[in-house]
């Protein structure tokens, strides 16, 4: 009865999986790539719509820098595709500054309300922060990142940077087949908010894909944004705006909230991974699960395992968790704990870490190491100078909280949300406080010069996908469009900042194109295996072939993405 239960199991797990396929009979690369890098000499962009693509490259051929085009793309971005970023949302970079020979990190993540105590969930019955409403709102640190990064490094003025997203937003553009999608779905889950409606919902409904959608107050808002700057956005009359209706929604961001937001510069961190440099920024973010993830597979000899056998997956997986159990617990805003960063990313700890690993079965629980002392989008831009932007934006779910602030034109994050409401937790809500963050953009060096600027968006799909990536350049040779297009792993289930825990394995996820072989395999090693449509994020790239003085881009074939150069 057992031997035909598992039987039965089988048979439906792989109805449930789509036949795997070639994705076209091309003539060159891996069967399952899309389409060819692109390859230009005087500049690159890789964002997920194209109409973004195309307003850096236009910034670019004007005369200004990889920094500008990367704002401008971001601006566009917030209006083209709303269900993953916007100024309402908070935004990370890392720069390659070419002048400069140096990699640099910006933080631009808000801070929590000061007025809003953890006492007021104790009191209210909050197990969890609500994934929607005016309680997971924090400060938007969007619009104060993208005036950090110009300040530092950019060459055209605001106002040339932004006319491409207020044009658009002004006179209308076609919406994209998956960004409409996904419209669809989060104005279904928001409409009934104030303000909701009438921003998104021309007509009563969403706009399906190639009509035409206008957003005549967000173009007002960036207009005010280019006459006063950060101060307008923060100090002026948006800033009071959004605090007056955060007000009247029975929220706590306030106008001091507002005025008293700054982004950070910060130090990026690395580890090396079989002779490059892989980097990401430290946190409130969780860039460095995936280095964590990275230094216990180079224990292990990938190449030879073969791409995408049961023993690699096995051993990502097993890794994915174990990093994961160190987010959970020690990941958090370094204001207010320490974080031991350091020690987390060490080749020592890794190889304890490692010795964890059953080779032949999947752990169901594992505790967080013992140390001394869920959409986005990205988007990369490189130039003809030589400077490359790694930049991650995002409102966190979807469209955001729903509090869609009055004439503005766009939503407020709910990355509040993400804190934990356990006293005593690391990640503990706090008044003034940056809650743990997913949104993580990714750099590789070579010898210490630029290589591979990359990101991959999803929530805890990111430090997942970049380390997926860095093995597919590396250990499985992969071209730079090859090594996002092919099939991924995502691994939920695992334990949480905001406080769940996991105590029973998790869910592996495994996208079309796995062998069934390989997926039995995993079975028999005790891996629970699901199928999922649209978490394995999106990607895009930017590389630096150092020989042949060119550059080569990738888009996420998952998305509406495109890559394109000069």
């Amino acid at each position: 009865m057992i031997k035909i239960m598992k039987g039965l199991f089988f048979l439906i797990l792989i109805t449930c999986f789509p036949v795997l396929s070639s994705a076209q009979d091309r003539i060159t690369g891996r069967d399952f790539v899309t389409r060819s890098e692109v390859i230009a000499r005087d500049g690159m962009a890789a964002t997920s719509q194209p109409l973004a693509t195309q307003a850096a490259l236009d910034i670019l051929k004007k005369g200004g820098n990889a920094i500008d085009a990367a704002i401008a793309a971001n601006a566009v971005l917030g209006l083209v595709e709303p269900t993953g970023c916007g100024i309402g949302g908070d935004l990370f970079a890392l720069i390659w500054s070419a002048d400069k020979g140096k990699l640099y990190g910006l933080n631009a993540s808000g801070r929590s309300p000061r007025s809003l105590r953890l006492e007021y969930f104790k009191t209210n019955g909050y197990e969890f922060i609500p994934s929607r409403g005016p309680l997971p709102v924090s400060v938007p640190g969007c619009v104060d990142g993208w005036y950090e990064m110009h300040e530092m490094f950019g060459r055209l003025p605001m106002r040339d940077i932004l006319q491409p997203a207020i044009s658009y937003a002004r006179n209308g553009f076609p919406v994209s087949e998956v960004i409409a999608y996904y419209l669809e779905l989060g104005t279904q889950v928001l409409k009934d908010y104030p303000n909701v409606k009438e921003t998104y919902m021309p007509g009563g409904k969403a706009p399906a894909k190639g009509e035409i959608f206008r957003n005549p107050n967000l173009a007002s808002t960036l207009e005010k944004i280019v006459k006063g700057g950060r101060n307008e956005f923060y100090r002026g009359t948006i800033a009071r705006t959004i605090a007056a209706f955060m007000k009247s929604q029975g929220g706590f961001l306030t106008y001091d909230d507002m005025a008293r937001h700054h982004s950070e510069w910060v130090e990026p961190v690395s580890t090396s991974y079989r002779g490059y440099d892989i980097w990401e920024l430290p946190p409130n973010g969780q860039g460095i699960a995936a280095l964590q993830i990275l230094n216990i597979l180079e224990g292990y000899d990938i190449a030879s395992m073969g791409y995408n056998s049961a023993e690699y997956i096995h051993r990502f997986t097993e890794a994915k968790k174990l990093a994961f159990e160190d987010r959970a617990k020690y990941y958090t805003d370094p204001r207010f704990n320490n974080v031991p960063v350091n020690q987390l990313i060490s080749k020592k700890y890794a190889a304890e870490r490692r010795k964890l690993i059953n080779p032949e079965r999947a752990a169901r629980v594992y505790d967080a190491g013992r140390l001394e002392a869920g959409n986005t989008i990205y988007l990369t831009v490189a130039d003809r100078y030589g400077n490359m932007v790694s930049l991650i934006q995002s409102n966190y779910r979807g469209l955001g909280s729903g509090m869609c602030p009055t004439g503005l034109g766009f939503i407020l994050q709910d990355r509040g949300e993400m804190f934990s409401l356990a006293e005593g937790h690391a990640n503990v809500y706090a008044p003034g406080k940056r809650p743990f963050h997913t949104i993580i953009p990714g750099f590789i060096t070579k010898s210490g010069k630029p290589y591979i600027s990359f990101g991959v968006m999803g929530g805890d799909m990111q430090p997942q996908g970049h380390a997926q990536i860095v093995v597919n350049l590396i250990d499985f040779g992969m071209n730079l469009q090859e090594a996002g297009d092919a099939p991924r792993i995502y691994h939920t289930g695992s334990s949480e900042p905001t406080g769940e825990q996991m105590t029973d394995g998790g869910t592996l996820h495994l996208e079309s194109g796995f062998r069934w072989e390989v997926i039995q395999k995993l079975l028999s090693m005790g891996h629970r295996i699901q199928w999922n449509l649209g978490g394995y994020g999106g990607y895009q790239a930017i590389m630096w072939d150092d020989k042949n003085k060119v550059w080569y881009g990738a888009s996420e074939s998952r998305k509406d993405g495109q890559a394109a150069g000069y």
